[in-house]
């Protein structure tokens, strides 16, 4: 394809099994699809940027599934590769209709994106892109995910390809030690850091406060910092100037991959020319909206809804 882009993520497909029982006595579940980073890209999309997608797919029943659902949201998918293997299935069941007793069953080992290499990334396609963003999550679960990042976020360094990055940080997929070797192995590169303040900041970084993790994160060379930390709200730094808001999600319905919503708008906003400080308030009503509705993906709003309320904000 000849045409730029706004944001080329890197990440993984997943289905989504959903379920309002526990997931001990479920009987029936809904089908959406999902992943960290492919959200961010969705919620991006949905709003009007131009994104494209960089992954693996198993030739596994689900296939056609992940990809038609990937084209219908607008991704450019090029640049997905279709080999033999499978895909990764996850469970969330909310009993009670209760989002504070989510449950979770993730069932990725060995799947067909854990083969992704530097061989599957064209630097020709990185270069029609204005940010490239990815997350940490396979970066933990496959050594030639992880070449493959730190190779791609790079090249996008040194040529002028803003970068950004959410370490999305879990206990259950990698230990502490690790994620910080992985984190600082791909930080010098990153330009644009997307942080969860319990999970990314504390650990990670091991400061307490937002902006004491800003000022760290500036001084390591990255421009454009954000810590999100639930009902709080989220705090961001850009340019010595560090500022504060307040989260606008009320009442929420679900909140999985919220964050990742929240990046997407932010990139989005980036992308769209708007400052950081901006780009996040237009972050804010994407995730506000996201988790009004059961589905991490499912759930993304799209682009008249979210201007309508963000223009009142700025």
């Amino acid at each position: 394809m000849n045409e730029n882009f706004d944001i080329i993520c890197i990440g993984e497909g997943l289905v989504e099994l959903s379920a309002q029982d526990s997931l001990t006595y479920a009987q029936s579940f809904n089908k959406y699809y999902g992943g960290d980073a492919l959200c961010a890209a969705v919620a991006a999309a949905r709003l009007g940027s131009r994104v494209g997608f960089i992954s693996r797919i198993g030739n596994d029943y689900f296939k056609d599934f992940l990809l038609e659902s990937m084209q219908m949201d607008g991704l450019d998918t090029s640049h997905i590769k279709i080999v033999e293997g499978v895909n990764g299935v996850y469970f969330v069941a909310r009993p009670n209709d209760c989002d504070k007793t989510k449950e979770f069953a993730y069932y990725r080992k060995k799947t067909a994106v854990l083969n992704l290499s530097v061989d599957d990334v064209s630097f020709d396609y990185l270069e029609k892109a204005r940010i490239l963003y990815s997350s940490g999550m396979i970066q933990s679960l496959s050594p030639s995910y992880d070449e493959a990042l730190r190779e791609s976020f790079k090249y996008a360094k040194e040529n002028g390809i803003l970068t950004a990055y959410d370490p999305n940080y879990s206990s259950s997929t990698v230990d502490l030690n690790g994620a910080r070797d992985y984190f600082d192995s791909i930080v010098e590169y990153v330009d644009i850091l997307l942080l969860n303040a319990e999970h990314d900041a504390q650990s990670l970084i091991e400061l307490p406060a937002p902006e004491k993790i800003i000022r760290y994160m500036n001084d390591r060379g990255v421009s454009v910092v954000v810590v999100r930390n639930g009902k709080e709200g989220y705090t961001v730094g850009y340019n010595g100037e560090i500022k504060h808001f307040p989260s606008i999600i009320t009442n929420p319905v679900d909140t999985t991959n919220n964050g990742d919503a929240f990046n997407g708008g932010f990139l989005h906003g980036i992308a769209s020319g708007y400052p950081p400080f901006e780009a996040a308030q237009l972050a804010s009503v994407v995730a506000k909206y996201q988790a009004k509705q059961i589905g991490a993906i499912k759930s993304l709003p799209y682009k008249d809804e979210i201007y309508s309320e963000f223009r009142n904000k700025i």
